[in-house]
C-alpha cells in the first residue's frame, strides 16, 4: 500500500492541505520540484499576469484634446469679459455727460448740445414685447411638438417638423416685412374690436390710433420664436424613455394623461431651456421690432395704441445719425441689454440645474 500524504495545518482556513513534498507528481526530481519559479516576464514589473501597462506618453492626443478643449471654453469666458469691457469704455463718456437720470428718463435726446437719454422706456418695451411674445407662443410651441412627437403618423410628424424647421431660417428682416405691410391690418381691426368692447381694460384703452403696436411686435416675435421652441422641445419629447410611457398606458391612462405623468415632467428641465433660448432670442431682436414699433419713449402698459420700442430696435433706428455722445449712449443701451440676456440666461441655468438636483434625489 502506498503512503497516505502528509497533512498539514492550514494557518489561514484552520483546514487541511498537502503538503509541498507530495504535490509533485511521481518520479519527479525534488530539484525540479524545489527550482523557485520566476513570475517576472519580459519587459515586466514582477507581478505577473502579462507585460506592464506601456508608458503614457509625456504628449499625447488625450492630452492633447484636453487642452484644446479647455482653450475653448476659456476663450468664451474671455470673450464675453472683453465685450463687457468694451461696452463699459465706450459708456461711459456718454454717462457722465448725461443731465438726466439713466434710469428714470423717458426720452432719448443725446446729440443735443446738453445730452439727455434714458433707458427705463427702452428696457421695459424691450422686456414687455418678449414676454408678451413667449405668452403667446409657448402654448402653441408645446402643443405642436407634443402633436408631432405622439399624436401624428410617422410621415406627417417628419414633413411638419422640416417644415418648422425651416421656418427657423427666415431672416428678420422678411418678418418684419410681412408684419408691417400684410399682418399690420388685421392686428389694427383686431385692436379696434378689443378697444370697442374691452376699452375698460387699460392693457386695451386708449382713443388711438392702433395698428403699430407693442401687440403687432408682440405677435411677430411669437412667430419668430415659435420655430425654436417647438424644434427643441419636440426633441426632448421623443427623448422620454419608451418603459416610462409603457408604464402610464398599463397602469390604465389614456394618452393625455400619459403625456401629463410620463412626458411632461421628465421634459421639463429641456423645455424650461428652449423656452429660455426664444427668450434670449425675442430680447436681441432688431430688425422686426423697428418695422413693426411705434417707436416712442414712454413707459405705458397699453398695448394697442401705435408706441412701443426696444433697445435693439432704437439702436438700429439711431445709430446712423448719432454723433460721439450718442453712439455712447447707444452703447450704454447695449450694455443693458448685454446685463439682461445674461441674467435670462444665468436664471435658466440655474433652474434647470434645481430641477436635475431635484429629479436625481427623487429617483
Amino acid at each position: 500500500m502506498g503512503e497516505t500524504p502528509h497533512r498539514s495545518a492550514d494557518a489561514g482556513t484552520g483546514g487541511t492541505r498537502v503538503t509541498q513534498s507530495h504535490e509533485r507528481p511521481a518520479g519527479a526530481s525534488a530539484h525540479v520540484a524545489e527550482a523557485p519559479v520566476s513570475t517576472r516576464t519580459p519587459g515586466g514589473t514582477g507581478l505577473g499576469g502579462g507585460g506592464a501597462l506601456p508608458r503614457a506618453r509625456a504628449f499625447g492626443a488625450e492630452r492633447a484634446f484636453r487642452g484644446l478643449t479647455l482653450a475653448a471654453g476659456s476663450a468664451v469666458l474671455i470673450i464675453i469679459a472683453a465685450i463687457a469691457v468694451f461696452l463699459v469704455t465706450k459708456a461711459v463718456p456718454a454717462l457722465r455727460a448725461n443731465t438726466e437720470s439713466f434710469w428714470t428718463f423717458e426720452g432719448w435726446f443725446p446729440n443735443d448740445a446738453e445730452p439727455k437719454f434714458g433707458i427705463g422706456a427702452l428696457a421695459f418695451g424691450t422686456v414687455l414685447s418678449a414676454a408678451l411674445a413667449l405668452l403667446v407662443a409657448v402654448p402653441v410651441a408645446l402643443g405642436i411638438a407634443l402633436y408631432l412627437s405622439h399624436y401624428a403618423p410617422r410621415r406627417v410628424g417628419t414633413t411638419l417638423g422640416f417644415l418648422i424647421d425651416l421656418l427657423a431660417a427666415v431672416p428678420s428682416v422678411v418678418f418684419g416685412l410681412w408684419g408691417r405691410e400684410i399682418f399690420l391690418q388685421p392686428v389694427h381691426d383686431f385692436s379696434l374690436w378689443l378697444n370697442k368692447y374691452f376699452s375698460w381694460i387699460p392693457l386695451f384703452g386708449g382713443d388711438g390710433p392702433f395698428g403699430k403696436s407693442i401687440l403687432l411686435g408682440s405677435l411677430v416675435l411669437a412667430i419668430m420664436v415659435l420655430p425654436i421652441i417647438t424644434s427643441l422641445s419636440r426633441e426632448v419629447f421623443l427623448q422620454t424613455p419608451t418603459a416610462n410611457e409603457e408604464a402610464a398606458l398599463a397602469l390604465g391612462a389614456t394618452r393625455w394623461e400619459m403625456l401629463r405623468t410620463a412626458v411632461l415632467p421628465y421634459g421639463r428641465p429641456g423645455i424650461i431651456a428652449a423656452v429660455m433660448l426664444g427668450l434670449g432670442r425675442a430680447l436681441g431682436e432688431t430688425i422686426a421690432l423697428a418695422m413693426t414699433l411705434g417707436i416712442t419713449f414712454n413707459i405705458s402698459f397699453n398695448l394697442i395704441e401705435n408706441g412701443g420700442n426696444s433697445i435693439a430696435a432704437n439702436i438700429a433706428n439711431t445709430f446712423g445719425e448719432a454723433n460721439e455722445t450718442g453712439r455712447g449712449a447707444l452703447i450704454a443701451s447695449g450694455l443693458v441689454l448685454f446685463a439682461i440676456t445674461l441674467i435670462v440666461n444665468i436664471t435658466a441655468r440655474a433652474i434647470i440645474y434645481r430641477r436635475r438636483e431635484f429629479t436625481e434625489s427623487a429617483a
